[in-house]
């Protein structure tokens, strides 16, 4: 059966819009890979464990926070900035908050500035290896633990980098299945 003209102008329509939703649901993962195989947004890199060598020279690391437009959370970093020795172990703390009624999924993008010191920037841990869920009215405290890779001061473009600034951005996502469903039962039990 042949579509007529306003018929076909309105699938085309509907293609085109559930087209550009998948893409827009599919950005964060794909960027993230981007960032991963390209190293554009000084990205960053992941240990198991603290480095050996611990320098004299001291770093200061700057933390940064901020929500996708549509994401109702409250985040921040607990302390904006912080002091560590190149190789030593350090822990900062983000803050995030849930003010709705509903639980609420998110996850993590970040990026390292300036973009030499990307490489150098190491995670042990991070609320940014998993996805986070926040039940109504919950506040949690979410660790990073890092160090700045000591052959920074070997890298003719980042050894000169007195100040690396660690930024994270959260989006929503969709709520893990089980919560999902946690979440419509209670729902169906308040009305």
């Amino acid at each position: 059966m042949a579509l007529s003209g306003p018929q076909r102008t309105v699938a085309t329509t509907v293609g085109v819009v559930v087209v550009m939703a998948s893409l827009g649901f599919a950005s964060v993962p794909l960027y993230d890979l981007f960032c991963r195989v390209t190293g554009f947004g000084g990205v960053t890199q992941e240990a198991d464990a603290g480095s050996d060598v611990i320098l004299e020279r001291t770093i200061k690391i700057r933390f940064d926070a901020s929500i996708d437009a549509g994401m109702p959370w409250e985040f921040k970093p607990v302390q904006r900035e912080m002091e560590v020795r190149i190789g030593e172990t350090g822990l900062a703390f983000y803050e995030a908050h849930n003010p709705t009624d509903r639980p609420i999924a998110g996850t993590a993008s970040y990026n390292v500035f300036p973009y030499e010191a990307g490489g150098y920037f190491t995670k042990i841990d991070c609320f940014c290896f998993t996805e986070q869920v926040l039940q109504p009215g919950e506040t949690v405290q979410m660790p990073l633990t890092f160090y700045v890779d000591p052959e920074m001061v070997d890298d003719r473009d980042a050894k000169h980098v007195q100040t690396i600034t660690l930024g994270y951005t959260f989006y929503e996502t969709e709520l893990p299945e089980q919560q999902a469903q946690l979440a419509t039962d209670q729902a169906k039990d308040v009305n």
